[in-house]
């Protein structure tokens, strides 16, 4: 299976036994979700998964996902607040428990930022205000535009307004010194709004004493940042479609071409892209999916999305596991649809320190396609070469070895690439033929089978792929 699944580790799928069953079932990368859990509960996940990779020979992947600016009400004096259309109520700035007339919003400057005329949107969207007016200090005076039960702790969404929030609140900061001691591989930025935001946090990662620096996931959920994509594309690592704010803040019916405009350049890219959200959502209560929830994952892979991402399905669904094979069932069948490989766009040379290796890979991809090779082997301290080749999407299988098991744990999020631990690809004697022979032992390619081997030469070292192989496995 060469599209990737990250689950949602949360009270449903924590302990062993359950996790055990998801990695078997299919699971790739296992997902932190910072808004919920303390750090005592995530580094508990963490061992486990460490592990099961140990105990499996597995590569699962950990990904923290930081909580981000979350606006939210405070608490209510009632279990609800009944509004109907033209009700006037206060947002305030100023902790108190909520009434009919005033409500705590965990926004310190909303009364400055937003204006007149201005959407507020309330629990996924429900419920819907509009702006009447600002004292630009402390309290807003909003009216109901449909009315309906407001509820306490519920997000909100501010589609209209420039939020003035930093991209890491003091929460975040905090659990990104955690996340950086822990050793994952992956850190989600929620609410990017523009690629400052990546790098404002590159910057604390880099500053970190951690030897292992994680990659950096941006989460595409605001209109600013549907603006500055192709900026965003480029500072960050890989991308995730979080469709379920994006759906709030922006119109429904432009998720869908968003989605696939995001797939499209971050393969020109060759950054990993994940779409997440709803995906399958009928899974919490239910053991099966609906027919819609299975024309999105299918489509979704169609796409060309590296991971597809479930949330409340594992996090607290009835059905964790079952979820997983099932979605590995509809990726599986979508995979034998010829139209989702070799998606590459012309190749354009640009001078610079990975030329040599560029072209390489893309001529490999080429050669892969041309003599329908079976494999292509590619040897990696840095991971660089796979994240190219698997942008590329080639039919033939893309397997990667290295001697550093977290560029290997890294890769899991990335489609198509299946990694292999070898702690002697220093060892240039005979490196090529030990490589395939490990492959052939283990029936991934048959003897005779076209291969394709990436390298450098004259010896390998650590530096970049400058030659290719083809050849029939067990011959080479």
């Amino acid at each position: 299976m060469k599209t990737k699944i990250i689950a949602t580790i949360g009270p449903a799928s924590s302990e062993e036994k359950v996790l055990s069953e998801m990695v078997l079932s299919g699971l790739d990368v296992c997902r932190l979700n910072f808004s919920h859990g303390s750090h005592n509960d995530h580094k508990k996940v963490i061992e486990i998964v460490n592990e099961l990779n140990s105990k499996h020979g597995k590569m699962v992947s950990l990904l923290a996902d930081l909580q981000g600016p979350k606006i939210r009400l405070g608490e209510l004096q009632e279990e609800f607040i009944a509004l109907v259309p033209g009700d006037k109520v206060c947002f305030t700035n100023k902790q108190c428990i909520g009434t009919q007339e005033k409500i705590f919003i965990s926004y310190p400057t909303f009364a400055s930022d937003v204006r007149a005329g201005e959407n507020i949107l309330v629990d996924d969207g429900k419920m819907a205000f509009k702006v009447l007016h600002t004292n630009m200090t402390d309290e807003v005076i909003l009216e109901s535009v449909n009315g309906g039960r407001l509820y306490p702790r519920k997000g909100v969404n501010l589609p209209d307004t420039a939020v003035s929030l930093p991209s890491l609140t003091q929460k975040d900061l905090a659990d990104l010194n955690f996340i950086l001691d822990a050793g994952v591989q992956w850190i989600a930025l929620s609410f990017v709004r523009s690629a400052i935001d990546i790098h404002i946090l590159r910057s604390r990662i880099d500053a970190h004493p951690s030897i292992i620096k994680p990659k950096i996931i941006a989460k595409i959920e605001k209109p600013q940042a549907v603006k500055d994509i192709q900026a965003i594309v480029e500072a960050t690592d890989a991308v995730m479609i979080a469709r379920g704010d994006l759906g709030v803040e922006m119109p429904m019916q432009t998720v869908p071409m968003i989605q696939k405009n995001i797939i499209r350049l971050c393969q020109q890219a060759g950054k990993p892209v994940i779409v997440a959200t709803q995906m399958m959502e009928a899974m919490i209560e239910n053991i099966r999916p609906t027919r819609a929830e299975v024309s999105d994952v299918a489509n979704s892979v169609l796409d060309g999305a590296d991971a597809l991402m479930l949330s409340g399905e594992t996090s607290v669904g009835k059905y964790p596991v079952e979820t997983i094979a099932t979605m590995q069932r509809i990726i599986s069948q979508i995979e034998d649809y010829e139209a989702i490989y070799h998606t590459q766009r012309k190749y354009i040379p640009q001078q610079g320190e990975r030329f040599i290796s560029n072209s390489v890979l893309y001529n490999a991809i080429e050669m892969a396609k041309s003599t329908e090779a079976g494999a292509i082997v590619v040897v990696t301290h840095s991971g660089y070469s796979a994240f190219k080749l698997a942008s590329y999407r080639p039919k033939a299988d893309l397997f990667v070895f290295s001697n550093n098991r977290h560029v290997l744990n890294t890769l899991s999020l990335v489609w198509g690439v299946q990694g292999f631990y070898d702690e002697a690809i220093d060892d240039a004697e005979h490196l090529m033929q030990r490589i395939n022979r490990h492959l052939i032992d283990r029936e991934f390619i048959k003897p005779g089978e076209l291969v394709i081997n990436l390298l450098s030469t004259p010896a390998w070292k650590v530096g970049s792929s400058n030659t290719l192989r083809l050849g029939l496995a067990g011959e080479q």
